[in-house]
């Protein structure tokens, strides 16, 4: 089979031949040259407008390197012709089907790269394919722009609302659609206030009026603009949020009381920090018949941990009215602890305990888990991003990994095993 003939299968272009097909056999870097000229009497395009006119003048050749044939590099010539627009009344450099703008890179390649840069970093793609970080990412924004304008909103049900640090001091919003089989980053905005999760709402449009259920933590601002904008959705607290607060009020009792016991020469509570934080079935023997004996010395620490595992069996409960009973129990018994952290963790869930039930009324219908199970996955994407410092190109990366966007049909006859 010709060469000429296999890119006529797989990228044929109206208006446009593959003329020749030259290899140069250079031992290290191999090369497969194809020559493209414009077909007989065919009229270049306008690239600002689209509009076909007479050829004006032709420019020296151009180069675009293509998808790699059996690990060899292709390099697409062609001299692009000037066209003397009557619609833009001035003469322009004609569009061509197989790129875009000033590419140095085919369309194709570019999406190549882009499926790639879901299975490995920005860097390893660029490295492998003999291509620079900026063509990869000229890749992968292609494919996010494809993907977020032909995506579809219309099954949108369920949301999860939440902050994520991105640098320090700076936080992204960021909203996932949690529906059954379909759980994929919608949304990202720079900041965490009122305003930013408006923004959300505003380019959401009419697809808030659909909305079931909406996940959040305890954030004022998030709770708030929900309220204001999606009023019929049930808002449920997600309850993996609940649990991190309290472990972190437990942690905090710890380190108060650690640091006493220490001034007395005693070190009761050193290296127990994880032991207390850990779920008891996740615990070993070993560290069970330690936190078992720990749990007798009448300590701050471990009340606070005993109310900790004591809170757990709320989620346990099949109904609301018992649920509820359960949640008030607890909330007085943990202000009358009198343990300060823990007791200022019970007033603000007594005063969120509405939304809390929620998610007992919301029977099943929405994994709140789902938001710190895609929160895990921004993470990793981002640590494999090797620490993009622009807003811009981390909204990229993230759309792309977490998106679940559409892909545009040209590559799949490239990257089948991808």
């Amino acid at each position: 089979m010709h060469v000429k003939t296999l890119l006529n299968f797989v990228e044929k272009h109206k208006g446009f031949v593959y003329e020749r097909v030259r290899l140069e056999r250079d031992p290290e870097a191999p090369r497969l040259l194809v020559t493209i000229r414009a077909a007989k009497r065919s009229k270049p395009c306008c690239s600002v407008c689209g509009a076909r006119g007479p050829t004006h003048s032709h420019l020296a050749p151009r180069v675009w390197q293509g998808v790699p044939l059996w690990g060899i590099t292709v390099l697409y010539l062609y001299a692009m012709r000037r066209v003397a627009c009557r619609t833009c009344e001035r003469v322009i450099v004609e569009a061509v089907p197989w790129s875009r703008g000033k590419h140095t890179i085919t369309t194709s390649f570019a999406l190549f790269l882009a499926r790639w840069a879901k299975r490995m970093s920005w860097k390893q793609v660029a490295h492998a394919f003999g291509v620079s970080w900026q063509a990869v990412y000229a890749g992968v924004t292609m494919a996010v722009e494809y993907g977020l304008a032909h995506r579809t909103l219309d099954d949108v049900e369920a949301l999860g609302v939440d902050e994520v640090m991105w640098r320090r001091g700076t936080f992204l919003t960021v909203v996932y659609a949690l529906d059954e089989g379909r759980r994929r980053l919608l949304w990202i905005g720079r900041g965490r206030s009122k305003e930013v999760l408006r923004g959300f709402f505003d380019w959401f449009g009419d697809h808030a009026h659909t909305l079931r259920f909406v996940a959040t933590d305890m954030w004022q601002a998030y709770m708030a603009v929900i309220k204001e904008r999606a009023p019929q959705a049930l808002n449920v607290l997600d309850r993996f949020h609940i649990s991190a607060n309290l472990n972190k009020a437990v942690d905090a009792v710890r380190s108060q009381e650690a640091r006493a016991l220490a001034k007395q020469g005693k070190d009761v509570l050193k290296h127990k920090r994880w032991l207390l934080l850990k779920a008891p079935e996740n615990l070993s023997e070993e560290q069970a018949a330690t936190l078992a004996e720990l749990v007798k010395i009448n300590l701050k620490t471990f009340r606070a941990y005993l109310l900790k595992e004591e809170l757990r069996q709320l989620w346990g409960h099949a109904s609301l009215t018992f649920a509820a009973a359960f949640l008030y129990t607890w909330c007085r018994r943990a202000v009358a602890s009198r343990i300060t952290p823990v007791a200022r963790f019970a007033k603000t869930i007594e005063k969120h305990a509405d939304l809390i039930l929620n998610w007992f009324r919301a029977a099943g219908s929405i994994n709140s888990g789902a938001v710190e199970g895609l929160n895990n996955k921004l993470k990793i994407t981002l640590r494999r991003s090797y620490g993009f410092r622009s807003y811009e190109i981390t909204c990229i990366a993230l759309y792309h990994a977490m998106g679940d966007l559409p892909e545009s049909p040209i590559p799949r006859r490239f990257c089948s095993v991808v």
